[in-house]
């Protein structure tokens, strides 16, 4: 019996000790905002605000440039695809991807040229989507269960913060006369430093089993993850997304060199977009979770669709300034309520739906650069391509404004009653 009683003590204190180990929601919040700015700000966005330090240093070219980036949203799209048809531990699959994402920035800094610079920001692409779909879905469904769903906006604050700290670090580094390389380095040694940080949370236990009511909704929910109609409009309209927003967030600075050649301010509009990215996914935050998902996604991409435009016909320091913000702060925003829409179509499998509209994500955003030096190759400038970009984002909006009306949210009974 005293041996009994031991051994129950030790399992307690064992419990107790484990319970202590499970980072809290701030924690898991702020861990997911941190990955995002890792694969999302350094990974992928990074290539943006030292894209013009490559051309000054003359190692590519416009027409190069802009296919390393078409091959990283290819990479983007496949990372994406496979997580359609895999199911891994998601907080070991965050861990390699994060130190993939570090290994791949620092690739970019090794001499190679194109043809290993092109595998580098391939790899970074399918490391950026991997990631981004499971913390989205790990962190999110551990908010949920803590109680929190609401901190689950915050997670996406990781990508504008990540462009903003790059965007201006890009302009004090052109300012000090550095080279791209140097650039990489310091980029990477920025990375490591974050995955350091929030390696522990993605090292914690696995989490406990839900209670039994919780499980049977759980398994009622999967019954539901069907591709039916408004499962695939709300993949498509997310894709349009993915081309409406790629060239601003490849080419601004190029852009707005461009228009204002010898401009102090035309390396400074990229991390005021990263500006608008952080605010909109904050704002996200206080976004209460009741409200319709669509009716959100319309004004997002409406918003953006403007912020777009702006930079056509107002190609002058307001005008970018102006259009800056407003393409960025809906940028993550549209994301968080994407994926909330995600969660409440499927449930616990909302992960391999998330998959799915990232990969339809990647296909727009395959397509942006490659029309975009098209058109500058023929026109001379970016108008008709940021024309295109604007158009998708509009469809977009118009499609969820038509998802409302063809499928209704349910009302509960409890509130049809009142």
């Amino acid at each position: 019996m005293p041996y009994g009683n031991a051994r129950l003590t030790r399992e307690r204190t064992t419990a107790e000790h484990n319970a202590r180990r499970e980072p809290g929601a701030w924690a898991i919040a702020l861990a997911g905002l941190a990955c995002l700015a890792v694969v999302m700000g350094i990974g992928r966005f990074a290539f943006t605000p030292l894209l013009p330090m490559m051309l000054h240093d003359g190692t590519v070219n416009l027409h190069e440039g802009g296919w390393l980036a078409t091959l990283n949203y290819i990479g983007y799209f496949v990372g994406a695809a496979v997580c359609l048809f895999i199911r891994p531990e998601p907080a070991r699959t965050i861990r390699y991807g994060l130190v993939a994402t570090v290994l791949l920035t620092l690739g970019m800094a090794l001499p190679g040229g194109m043809p290993a610079w092109a595998l580098w920001r391939a790899a970074a692409g399918v490391a950026s989507a991997v990631v981004l779909v499971y913390t989205s879905g790990w962190c999110m469904q551990r908010l949920a269960d803590l109680g929190q769903p609401a901190l689950g906006g915050l997670i996406f604050c990781g990508p504008g913060i990540g462009i903003v700290v790059t965007g201006v670090s890009a302009f004090g580094m052109v300012a000090a006369g550095w080279d791209a390389v140097t650039g990489w380095i310091a980029f990477t040694v920025m990375a490591a430093v974050l995955v350091l940080a929030v390696w522990r949370v993605f090292s914690s236990g696995e989490r406990p089993a839900p209670p039994a009511s919780a499980t049977t909704s759980a398994i009622d929910q999967a019954r539901s993850a069907r591709l039916d109609g408004e499962t695939w409009a709300l993949t498509v309209a997310y894709g349009l997304a993915g081309f409406g927003y790629i060239i601003t967030a490849t080419f601004l600075p190029v852009i707005a060199r461009q228009a204002m050649p010898g401009s102090v301010w035309a390396d400074l509009f990229w991390p005021v977009f990263g500006v608008g990215v952080t605010i909109g996914a904050y704002l996200a935050t206080r976004v209460g979770m009741a409200h319709d998902n669509r009716r959100l996604l319309a004004w997002a991409y409406a918003m953006q669709a403007l912020g777009v435009a702006i930079a056509v016909v107002f190609p002058t320091v307001t005008g970018f300034a102006v259009s800056s913000l407003l393409a960025g702060l809906p940028f993550t925003a549209l994301v968080s309520f994407a994926m909330r829409e995600a969660r409440r179509l499927w449930g616990p499998q909302a992960p391999r739906l998330m998959g799915l509209m990232t990969a339809s994500y990647g296909l727009g955003q395959i397509i942006g650069p490659p029309l975009a030096t098209a058109l500058v190759a023929r026109s001379g400038g970016f108008a008709s391509s940021l024309a295109c970009a604007s158009a998708a984002l509009l469809a977009g909006a118009v499609m969820f404004i038509w998802m409302r009306r063809t499928w209704p949210v349910p009302v509960p009974p409890q509130t049809a009653l009142q």
